[in-house]
């Protein structure tokens, strides 16, 4: 089994939260703190890292 992680990735005034989930938080913060991370992160500007959890028991999706 894999292990991941849930985070919650806020802006610097706490208004709008992200919730994800993925196998390599690190990775992920730096992708969402370069605007990388998703539309609706670089829209609002979810910089910081408020939460993470680590979870196992993680399935990867196969695109077939």
């Amino acid at each position: 089994m894999k292990i991941g992680s849930v985070y919650i990735m806020g802006n610097k005034w706490k208004t709008t939260l992200y919730v994800g989930v993925t196998a390599d938080l690190a990775k992920r913060v730096i992708q969402h703190k370069s605007g990388a991370g998703s539309e609706f992160t670089g829209k609002y500007l979810l910089s910081d890292l408020l939460y993470y959890e680590r979870i196992g028991g993680m399935v990867m999706k196969m695109n077939l």
